[in-house]
Parts: structure tokens; sequence; C-alpha cells
């Protein structure tokens, strides 16, 4: 299979802190590749590099077999790039269902001024509909934001994502703060994603790891000390002393 986004030899340096370090990495096109790691291994400054928010130092990020390293995050969306991040991120005065038509309204380039337009325009309602239906949430559309729980927000964010329509999901924590009946049925959602969408998770949930990903590589100090498929990361003897540890490698 191809390709949809390999990194090569990328370094980012804050002061004397080196957050990656010659890190390189591809994603095969329609798998999960999920990046672990212990608290500073480098995971959430990777994302920014490959969403544009954070310029690296070195190396270079390809996706879709275009090098997009100096591209504008808003660049990268419109090429199907699409992120979540650790911290909820929705408009808390806005029902779910005008949530995901802005962004519909955004990935179509019109500005949100228009938001009014958004929250009753049946060509922005339908889609955002569509997404809701996808994550769970279509009997929430009418709720605003700020009623939803933490789960269902961390499902209307997803929604918003896909309004975007990406080719591939960078997700950092989607399951943080979740306790485990929301991330059980947060990972249930994304399982109905694969294949569709190409999705490279950063999570501490191992659980969840493992229930998803179909290979894993594993972050520390910003190096990437291991990649394969979880049954092998799981037995990686440099993996299980680095950051599994014996407990959690062998539940």
């Amino acid at each position: 299979m191809s390709e949809a986004l390999t990194i090569e030899g990328l370094v980012k340096q804050f002061g004397g802190l080196t957050a990656t370090d010659h890190l390189s990495l591809s994603v095969t096109k329609g798998e999960v590749h999920a990046v672990i790691g212990p608290n500073g291994a480098g995971k959430t400054t990777l994302i920014g590099q490959l969403t544009g928010e954070i310029t690296p130092d070195a190396g270079t990020v390809r996706f879709a077999g275009r090098d997009v390293t100096g591209l504008a995050v808003h660049r990268r969306s419109m090429l199907g790039l699409a992120r979540s991040f650790q911290i909820t991120n929705v408009l808390a005065d806005f029902t779910a269902r005008a949530n995901v038509a802005l962004a519909v309204q955004a990935h179509q380039g019109h500005s949100f001024r228009f938001w009014r337009k958004a929250a009753t325009d049946q060509r922005l309602i339908g889609p955002a509909e569509e997404h809701l239906a996808t994550v769970g949430l279509a009997d929430r559309a009418g709720v605003t934001a700020s009623s939803l729980s933490h789960g269902e927000q961390r499902q209307l964010e997803l929604a918003m994502a896909l309004a975007t329509r990406p080719a591939m999901l960078l997700l950092d924590e989607p399951m943080a703060g979740m306790g485990p009946e929301d991330s059980a049925r947060m990972v249930e959602i994304l399982k109905r994603l694969k294949g569709d969408l190409t999705i490279l998770l950063v999570e501490h949930d191992m659980d969840a790891v493992f229930a998803l990903a179909d290979r894993i590589t594993v972050l520390v100090y910003g190096r990437a000390i291991a990649t394969g498929s979880p049954e092998q990361i799981r037995n990686d003897p440099d993996v299980r002393a680095a950051y599994l540890g014996e407990e959690s490698a062998d539940a």
C-alpha cells in the first residue's frame, strides 16, 4: 500500500531541549498508526509540526507524495490533513449542529462572520448532521456544546474534524479526561472510521491504542525507539524497559 505520510529526519529544539530528534516514520494509507511514549517524549510537538503550527529546524514532512514542510496550517488542511486537540476546542455557546456547520463553512472557504447563515443554511446543516450521526451525536444536534458531557464534546470535535473532509486525521489524545465508558464509545467510533481514513493517533490510553492501532511507534526523548505491530511492541524488551513496563506489557 502507498504511504500517506512520510517524515524524514525531523528535528525541533526549544532552547536546550530536543523535542524531536532526527525522527523518521511513515504512515500507510488507510492505517491507524499510534504514537506512544512517556510525557515529554515529543508527541504533541510532532503533531504540531505535521499540521504546520510548529516549524521544524530540520527534516521533511511529505503528505500524499507532496513536500508540505513549508506549507501553512490552512494549506495543509485544504490538502486533507485534520487534527483534534488534547483540550476540547469547540464553541461553547453554539449548538453541536452549528459548531459542525461552521466547520463545513470554513472548509469551503467562507468567513466566520456569516455564522448566522451557517446555523440555518441547509447546504451546511445537511452535511453537519451527517457528521454528527457518524460520531453518535445525531440526537444531540440541537444541544449547546456547553451542555454536552466531556465525552460528547470530544465526539463533537471529531465531527468538526470530519467536516473538513480529511484524507488523514491527526488525533492528539482523543480520550484525554474520559472515563472508561466514554473511552470505549470513542474507540468504537474510530473503529468505524478505520480504512476510510488514515489516522495518526497520539494516545496514553494503552487499551485504546492496542484496540485500534495497526502499527505503533514508540517515542522516547524525541526519538523513535521502535515501530511495529501491537504484538511486536507489547513484546519488545526495549519498549518494556523504556515505557510500557512489565505490568502494562503483560496486561
